[in-house]
């Protein structure tokens, strides 16, 4: 289980705080007593999570572009930060097929302006860039991905996030290993959640339809993900994270996933999400529409259960329960930000 009192008084840079991972991560440190510096874009949704669960008063919540180098810069000097955690990113496959110049510019120059922050500083000890588990040379095979895999996304974005992993490792490489600041990056399966409103995600999606009691629309009912809760990497973050602060030999780049049991078809989640919400809601599938998207991927987590002794907290059908509850209370128009710090409680046992 991840130590969240090493986070105590910490100054941790986080980018993409005003996302869905990132505002968890940032309820998350603040409730360890971190002092945190977050630099994002405006919340990517109307609504969004980072507006309700309560952190915006409790961080410095800086609203900045990660390509406009100069801003990110100014902003970081000024934090000092001894941990960076880089989350900011275009994160969205469909979008990333509109928008490919946009996905490359934020996804790799972005991680190229950090890593020169982080390159030019004095204070950081340690930095975790979080990837995906797209960015692997997907051939559709029934096993799991290892880290030692051929990088190679298919799409912009998985492509974008490959080659954010290979400017981190040359970066790691010319400069940091020199200066002694550990760096590891984290590639995390498909997260689900309370707080997730993106277009064109299962679960947003399934929460959308229930809340208008219309049927879910599913695209690639047998399409297989790595499907975990999104505190399962997050807390995976943060323990990485902290332990390369402490000893550097931690460092490296870990597959961040569910056991291999909780990879779910998007139809056996949409199921599960159906039964626990209740009500006679259904799933129905929608002729496929669209480019090309991997229809299995696994990923195969040894290695970090191996070097840090982890375990996932919460089953696939646990994540889906999880998500349901928060769900529910901001569909009645509940205490979400109350809601989510409960739900990490029980998470980390705190």
């Amino acid at each position: 289980m991840t130590d969240l009192s090493f986070y105590k008084n910490k100054r941790v840079f986080l980018t993409g705080h005003t996302g869905f991972k990132g505002a968890w991560l940032s309820k998350i440190l603040t409730m360890a007593g971190a002092q945190v510096t977050g630099y994002a874009l405006e919340p990517p949704t109307d609504p969004n999570l980072f507006s309700m669960i309560g952190v915006a008063d409790k961080i410095d919540s800086v609203i900045g572009d990660i390509r406009d180098y100069d801003k990110l810069k100014t902003v970081f000097d000024a934090a000092r930060p001894e941990i960076v955690l880089h989350l900011a990113a275009q994160p969205i496959v469909l979008t990333s097929y509109a928008q490919p110049r946009y996905t490359y510019e934020t996804n790799v120059m972005g991680t190229v302006n950090l890593l020169e922050c982080v390159r030019q500083s004095d204070a950081v000890k340690s930095v975790l860039n979080v990837t995906t588990d797209k960015v692997y040379k997907n051939n559709e095979w029934r096993w799991g991905y290892r880290e030692n895999e051929p990088l190679d996304g298919y799409d912009p974005y998985s492509n974008s996030k490959s080659c954010s992993e290979l400017v981190t490792h040359s970066y790691k490489s010319s400069f940091f290993d020199a200066q002694g600041v550990a760096v590891s990056t984290a590639r995390a399966g498909n997260v689900i959640g309370g707080g997730d409103f993106a277009e064109n995600r299962i679960i947003p999606d399934c929460v959308r339809a229930a809340m208008a009691g219309t049927p879910i629309r599913v695209r690639n009912p047998n399409s297989t993900r790595p499907y975990q809760h999104v505190l399962e990497p997050l807390a995976v973050y943060l323990m990485i994270a902290a332990k390369q602060y402490e000893n550097p030999d931690d460092q490296g780049y870990y597959n961040v996933g569910p056991n291999e049991s909780d990879c779910l078809t998007t139809g056996q989640l949409a199921g599960i999400f159906c039964d626990l919400w209740g009500g006679g809601q259904t799933y129905e599938t929608v002729q496929k529409d669209g480019p090309h998207e991997a229809n299995f991927l696994k990923l195969d987590c040894s290695l970090v259960k191996s070097v840090f002794g982890w375990q996932p907290v919460w089953t696939a059908r646990q994540a889906v329960e999880k998500t349901v509850e928060w769900a529910k209370v901001y569909a009645a128009g509940g205490d979400t930000a109350a809601k989510a710090e409960e739900q990490i409680k029980e998470f980390f046992g705190i």
